[in-house]
């Protein structure tokens, strides 16, 4: 007896559930389609009946979940200098971002540098570029409403926001791949008040 449709699309769901705590936990190269069934306690073949590959799978697994992601939700918040550091210091929290069950642009940006793959790279580039935006329209619209001290130009704007992406990733990449808690702790620290200097703020602001 053939399956419903209904039960088709309960069985991909769960395998994208899976496929999503994984990916995210781990990233693309060190999770296998195996890994990914056994936690979706489903057998191997069943993979292909709803997926051509781990990479269309990847891909899906981001897709579906990117409006709800943490950065989005920092995105429509209230334009203040302290959601614009509560960015930097959410994406600085390893611990926050191991206990994510759902990708995001910041999932892409840690687990996936340096990938051969050209569709993570794609989806990298996208997430990359998605943050970046979100960067710089946070801060021109605080350096409108007077709450940054550096001058407000495209040239500023845009230079800062990659400044502070390349601190917060390279940050996170060096402090993930050192065992000493202590050296993780002071890489992160050192990267998050250089970034609130990069700002002109001398510490995260309560308003």
């Amino acid at each position: 007896m053939p399956y419903t449709l209904e039960h088709k699309i309960r069985t991909k769901e769960r395998i994208l559930e899976s496929a999503t705590e994984l990916f995210c936990r781990f990233g693309f190269d060190k999770v296998s389609i195996s890994q990914v069934m056994k936690l979706a306690k489903m057998t191997h073949g069943a993979f292909y009946a709803h997926f051509e590959s781990k990479e269309a799978l990847y891909k899906a697994s981001f897709l579906q979940t990117l409006n709800g992601s943490s950065t989005g939700r920092l995105a429509k918040a209230p334009f203040s200098t302290k959601h614009l550091t509560e960015l930097a210091s959410n994406l600085l929290n390893l611990r926050a971002l191991s206990e994510q069950s759902r990708p995001s642009p910041e999932n892409i940006l840690f687990n996936e540098i340096g990938s051969d793959s050209v569709e993570i790279r794609q989806l990298y580039e996208r997430s990359y570029l998605g943050v970046l935006k979100i960067l710089e329209k946070r801060i021109a619209a605080l350096g409108k409403l007077k709450k940054l001290s550096f001058a407000q130009n495209q040239h500023s704007i845009s230079e800062k926001s990659r400044a502070i992406l390349a601190s917060l990733v390279g940050a996170v990449a060096i402090a993930r791949s050192i065992q000493s808690e202590d050296e993780r702790r002071y890489i992160l620290n050192v990267a998050q008040n250089q970034i609130l200097k990069t700002l002109g703020v001398a510490e995260l602001a309560t308003e």
